[in-house]
């Protein structure tokens, strides 16, 4: 007995009656059982003073509650543990509480005090659990211990127990409502919790608690954005979700303009072009006024935070997580210009890979997209062709998708599919696609003819069901062209012998009724065939011979009024209401008697009226009401807890609600605070031997807001650095005034007007570009810790500097870099280099500067004396010929009456603004008359961009050429600049946008400099990309003149003859970008980019991919 109890023990199975049962499955490794005795010895387990046995009872336990085994009578041996000092032990007595402390919760609450303590406990797993376990306890009493501990947990170090408390406020408030007010207050707390671990926890309790507070959104908006990439899946999809609705409620509709743009596209031509036309009738004077209105319209600019939103989610449309590539594709199409929602397409094509759980959701959003933007599922569209393997609902749905993507370009491709389809075994799936067919033929008038001959041939199929669908289709085919299909009736008139499917009995009698006329000896013989059968019909059916009947009594009474009085009387007497009733309407209509009303004698005109053709329409055209993605939309009906999606605003909400201020105590310490004095102080004083302590290699070539920026940072180097770098500094530069005081004297009065001018624009400047620093610091903390790098970097090399410095100083300025080391100088140097600066623009913006073009030259050529030129590699200059610049077209001479004007990125310093890009335009009047008062007006910007409008051109006489210089502050960001351009007569809207390698300048560094920074931009500051160079580009000096052409960036001095490197800083905020294309065997190179700013170093990689490769 003994061996055969410890044979079926190890089997899983039971020797006998009194013997436990164990369990058969392999997972639970025999050692569970039903029978009573065994709780007993768990509970022995877990009254033992041993914790491994303690650990094993309640690993036991937890695996029953996995298998779905009742453990609940095991609570009270089980919630003593609660207070037990192993770790694991007490972790999986909360796992087992969890679960049954709402079953169990009067002896939940006895050991309450025990969940409190462990509130307090130091593992981080155990606060969590405690509070996880006493949210789960549903009883109203312990309401007020559950909002102190959610207070408590909200205001935790770590960051698990904070996303534990979010999760515990949804749990609060369905226990009781009253406490919205103070759960709001603990979820206005946690949204401004920086941690990506909690975020998407926090959002989802906002979405179930005050769902409606769209204003504790504002602050955090931007934050959001920032950290969406890196919180958990399941937070992603909750926080889109949620921002889709924000943005409905916050953003202009980015699609506004579109339906007036296409009308105003024809409209312009008859607006400008034929004035002569006087009998234009009045639907062409409406489109006149509405493209006037149009002009009038203010061009709509995206909110820069509407554009944060799609920039932000768009890499989600790559995430391996099904359901977030499904809320970033509803986000878009929701949210983005018509223009950008196509990037969608490719993602959602990708999930029709995944499950068919997951193909169904993602189709049936598909299906609903296909209907307003067909456009972008076109290129896709062999992947939704049909398998074999495929459940018929996937079937159905990507019938639907192929229909709503049917043009004249690919009907035919798509109905060789049909043809297909229709030899299927699946019947349901046949019937759709005849309907598909139909669709088709309703949609594109040119393949009517086709689909109707090709199910016509159908009607001769051997399966029934085919055939009644086909005559259905057919039915309504027919309807918008009768008469000239009167044999296909006729042969319909045929098959009421064999079709036996009542649906399309009915649909051939309603055809040969509503076009007795065009088969005038058939119709009443197909009506006696049906009196005959008329008993043994379906409803349906019955109703179509009762009209039949009717349609031909008033048609051709001679020979059907017999027939019709035999069937009516049939009618009379049938089981059914409806058809007696039906009888009895037509019998008092149709034959009129003494007693009938006035309506018999409209009889004809009720029963042969003209009906209009049915719409044969997608069950998906209304859907896209409902949220894409959302259960609502699945269903097509409004499901529990759906939040509307709120309709765009007419007007903008005010965007400065999302601008976050700066507590004083993070923007710069005392240490710090004394820096930034000592950088302003030349800019503030008119003195001339005064001098700023931050020159170096680095802040040299660096624009006034980027070392201003790196002064606010947090700085790294020790004191002890910046002085010695002060000292240095502070010699060279007695040096240099000395030389230069004779020089200033000579010239001193010339400009001296304009010294003083030019100072108070640079103060103001300065104090401009200060407060935009300090917005844009409050706006995202990755900005700040680039800069606090970009600080550390410079402060480093500080120490570095000697004698090297003065020989790299004049070799940047003797290659002329955008950049002004105006840190230093005095207003008269600066005024010098403005005037280096200007003579490389064809005209002169401000005449008050000329008189010192002699002098400068002078005081160029001694700065010169003495400088080595012996490394070849220094030679490449910085500033690209201007004969490699590209020009792009802003205004087209057609539609500019004669103005063409084209633009370049001139490479050049922009004098007034060294944060500004400079632009050169070329103005060509091509008309017979001249052009007059070119000017700029209404210029729409982004938030933070700037423009300093080149100066108003009188008068460009016809045949001859001007050119004008502008500046654009583009704040690091290829977004574009609009406004409009004006003559005298006339107003163009026109927009320039920057390509990436245009909004840097270069930046003069040392081998060893460039690895130093290269060192601190690395990690997700660093992009690398494996490429094969082009045939013609496998030598150096093509790479350096593809690269120094697709940005604008210089030569940085390399020991080996296997790489090329390159640096920059961008114009507006001086962070640094660093490019290495190393090169290997038969054309293989890679390229590497080091960046501070992440999202400029993907859009370069992808500019210098294709300047190498093509």
């Amino acid at each position: 007995m003994s061996s055969s109890s410890a044979f079926n023990e190890e089997k899983g199975g039971s020797s006998s009656v009194g013997e436990p049962e164990y369990g058969h499955d392999p997972a639970s490794g025999g050692i569970f059982s039903s029978d009573y005795k065994r709780h007993d010895d768990l509970k022995e387990m877990l009254d033992s003073n041993k914790d491994s046995l303690k650990l094993e009872a309640m690993k036991r336990i937890v695996a029953m509650i996995a298998r779905g085994k009742n453990a609940s009578d095991l609570f009270p041996a089980v919630v003593k543990n609660v207070a037990c000092k192993n770790i694991e032990v007490k972790k999986l007595v909360y796992v087992y509480l969890v679960r049954y402390a709402e079953e169990q919760q009067d002896l939940a609450l006895l050991s309450i005090s025990t969940f409190q303590r462990g509130l307090k406990d130091p593992n981080q797993l155990i606060r969590a659990s405690a509070l996880r376990v006493l949210s789960s306890i549903r009883v109203t009493i312990i309401v007020p211990i559950m909002m102190l501990a959610i207070k408590e947990a909200a205001s935790d170090m770590s960051p698990y127990v904070r996303k534990t408390a979010a999760h515990a406020i949804p749990k609060l408030y369905s226990l009781d409502p009253e406490q919205k007010d103070q759960l709001i207050e603990v979820i206005e707390k946690l949204l401004a919790d920086k941690t990506t671990l909690v975020a998407g926890s926090v959002v989802m309790a906002f979405e179930e608690v005050c769902p409606e507070r769209i204003d504790l959104i504002h602050k955090n908006y931007r934050k959001l954005c920032n950290l969406l990439i890196d919180v958990e899946e399941w937070g992603q999809v909750v926080i889109i979700n949620m921002l889709t609705r924000y943005a409905r409620t916050q953003f202009l509709n980015p699609n506004i303009n579109e339906s007036l743009l296409e009308e105003g596209g024809g409209a312009d031509k008859t607006f400008y072009g034929s004035d002569e036309d006087e009998d234009e009738d009045e639907e062409e004077k409406e489109k006149k006024a509405e493209a006037a209105a149009m002009a009038k319209r203010k061009p709509y600019v995206m909110d820069p935070d509407h554009r944060l939103l799609l920039r932000n989610t768009k890499p989600l449309l790559q995430s391996r997580n099904a359901a977030v590539v499904m809320a970033v594709a509803q986000l878009y199409f929701h949210l983005a210009p018509k223009a950008e929602v196509g990037v969608i397409a490719k993602a959602l094509v990708r999930l029709l890979r995944s499950h068919s759980e997951v193909q169904y959701v993602v189709l049936q959003n598909v299906a609903t997209m296909t209907i307003k933007r067909r456009g972008m599922f076109e290129p896709y569209l062999k992947s939704f062709y049909i398998r074999s393997t495929d459940p018929t609902q996937i079937k159905i749905l990507k019938l639907e998708v192929l229909t709503n993507l049917a043009n004249e370009t690919n009907i035919s491709t798509i109905l060789r599919e049909f043809q297909t389809y229709i030899k299927s075994m699946d019947k349901d799936f046949v019937a759709a696609t005849i309907q598909a067919i139909g669709r088709c033929a309703t949609n594109i008038g040119e393949v009517r003819d086709t689909c109707l001959n090709g199910l016509v041939q159908l009607l001769s199929n051997r399966d029934e069901l085919v055939v009644a669908e086909s005559v259905v289709v057919i039915k309504k085919l027919l309807q918008m062209q009768p008469e000239k299909h009167s044999d296909i009736i006729k042969h319909m008139a045929k098959l009421t012998d064999n079709i036996q499917v009542p649906m399309a009995r009915a649909s051939i009698l309603w055809l040969i009724g509503e076009y007795c006329e065009h088969v005038p000896k058939i119709a009443p013989d197909v009506l006696r065939k049906m009196a005959k059968s008329f008993t043994n019909e379906e409803d349906i059916v019955k109703l179509q011979i009762l009209n039949l009947a009717a349609k031909l009594y008033l048609t051709n009474s001679k020979q059907t009024k017999l027939l019709t009085q035999y069937v009516l009387n049939l009618a009379k007497y049938d089981q059914n209401y409806d058809i007696r009733d039906r009888a009895r309407f037509i019998r008092q209509l149709i034959v009129p008697t003494e007693k009938s009303g006035a309506l018999s004698k409209y009889a004809k005109k009720l029963f042969l009226a003209l009906k209009p053709a049915p719409v044969l329409e997608s069950p998906f055209k209304d859907r896209d009401h409902f949220q894409l993605g959302s259960l609502s939309h699945l269903l097509n009906a409004k499901a529990g807890g759906y939040q509307e999606l709120p309709d765009w605003p007419e007007s903008a909400p005010d965007a400065s609600v999302r601008n976050v201020e700066v507590p004083e105590w993070t923007k710069c310490s005392s240490r710090e605070k004394r820096k930034e004095k000592k950088v302003e102080k030349p800019f503030y004083s008119d003195s001339e031997g005064e001098s700023g302590p931050t020159e170096s290699a680095d802040s040299e070539s660096d624009s006034a807001s980027g070392s201003e920026s790196g002064s606010e940072g947090s700085g790294s180097a020790s004191e002890s650095e910046e002085s010695g770098g002060v000292s240095v500094s502070e010699e060279e530069e007695e040096e240099e005034e000395e030389e230069k005081k004779t020089k200033k004297r000579e010239l001193k009065k010339a400009v001296q007007e304009s010294e003083s001018e030019q100072s108070s624009e640079e103060e103001d400047r300065k104090h401009e570009r200060k407060m935009k620093q300090q917005k844009s610091d409050s706006e995202s903390e990755s900005d700040e810790e680039e800069e606090s790098e970009s600080e550390s970097s410079q402060s480093e090399s500080d120490d570095s500097e000697s004698e090297a410095e003065v020989r790299k100083k004049k070799k940047a300025a003797e290659s002329k870099p955008p950049s002004k080391p105006a840190k230093r100088e005095t207003t008269k140097e600066k005024k010098e280099m403005s005037l280096l600066d200007l003579d490389d623009f064809e005209p002169a913006p401000s005449p008050q500067v000329t008189p010192v073009n002699n002098l400068f030259s002078n005081s160029l050529v001694t700065d010169l004396e003495g400088l080595s030129l012996s490394e070849a590699v220094l030679l490449p200059a910085t500033i690209t010929p201007s004969s490699v610049l590209k020009s792009y077209e802003l205004l087209h001479r057609i539609t500019g009456e004669g103005l063409s004007v084209e633009y370049c990125f001139s490479r050049q310093p922009f004098s007034p603004d060294a944060n500004m890009v400079a632009v050169q335009m070329q103005f060509t009047n091509s008309s017979a008359s001249d052009t007059k008062s070119l000017h700029m007006e209404d210029v729409k910007l982004q938030s933070g961009m700037r423009v300093k409008e080149f100066p108003e051109i009188e008068s460009l006489p016809a045949g001859e050429t001007a050119t004008a210089v502008m500046g654009i502050d583009f704040c690091d960001s290829t977004q574009a600049a609009n406004f409009q351009l004006c003559t005298h007569t006339r107003k163009f809207f026109v927009s320039i946008q920057p390509p990436v390698g245009e909004l840097m300048r270069p930046v003069f560094l040392t081998e060893n400099e460039f690895k130093k920074e290269q060192g601190q931009l690395m990690g997700m500051n660093e992009i690398t990309e494996k490429l094969t160079l082009d045939a013609k580009c496998r030598n150096e000096h093509a790479i350096v003149q593809r690269v120094t052409t697709a940005a604008n960036l210089s030569r940085v001095p390399c020991g080996s003859d296997k790489e090329c490197r390159f640096a920059g800083r961008t114009v507006t905020s001086g962070s640094l970008v660093l490019v290495t294309v190393a090169t290997r065997e038969e054309g293989a190179a890679q390229l590497t980019i080091n960046c501070e700013k992440m999202v400029i170093g993907t859009m370069l990689v992808k500019d210098i991919l294709l300047a190498l490769t093509q």
